[in-house]
């Protein structure tokens, strides 16, 4: 199960013991936020995509969205997400449970700007029922692959 590899994934790193799991699904944005009773914009959702032939996963604050040209611009290929079967294949966590842990080595870890005007951030942590609480450094360091920060995002600005 998804969990158990990211829980390995973050044992060494001191982190294991700070997921928490929930007795019902933070699949979305609005459940992980009712999950935690925290604010919506604080779950850092985790959008897989395929760039250039490869897999992909970027991190946004939950009330961002991506921007179809600063995403182009970036990448220099159309936005195009991923399938549920293709994000079970190749980024080896299943939608609702997306995060940026516990990857596959192709898979690079890109983190939108739109998070870091929070202290801390809720991804998930391998399935529909989990999260850890993570300043954005913290994110950035435990990241699998992670290669920068990226401003890819709009929507969030205007909240």
């Amino acid at each position: 199960m998804s969990i158990q590899k990211v829980r390995a994934y973050l044992e060494p790193l001191g982190a294991a013991d700070r997921i928490r799991e929930f007795d019902v699904s933070s699949a979305t944005v609005e459940l992980a936020a009712q999950a935690l009773g925290v604010d919506g914009a604080r779950i850092a959702k985790s959008l897989s995509f395929k760039a250039n032939g490869e897999p992909i996963l970027i991190v946004m604050a939950g009330d961002a969205k991506i921007d179809n040209p600063r995403y182009k611009a970036q990448f220099h290929t159309k936005a195009t997400m991923l399938t549920f079967e293709e994000a079970h294949s190749l980024i080896g966590h299943d939608v609702g449970g997306v995060c940026p842990f516990a990857l596959p080595e192709n898979v690079k870890v890109y983190l939108d700007v739109s998070l870091r005007r929070f202290e801390t951030v809720f991804p998930a942590a391998g399935n529909d029922h989990s999260a850890i609480e993570l300043t954005c450094g913290e994110l950035e360091q435990y990241a699998s692959n992670f290669v920068e920060w990226v401003d890819l995002c709009k929507a969030w600005r205007e909240n």
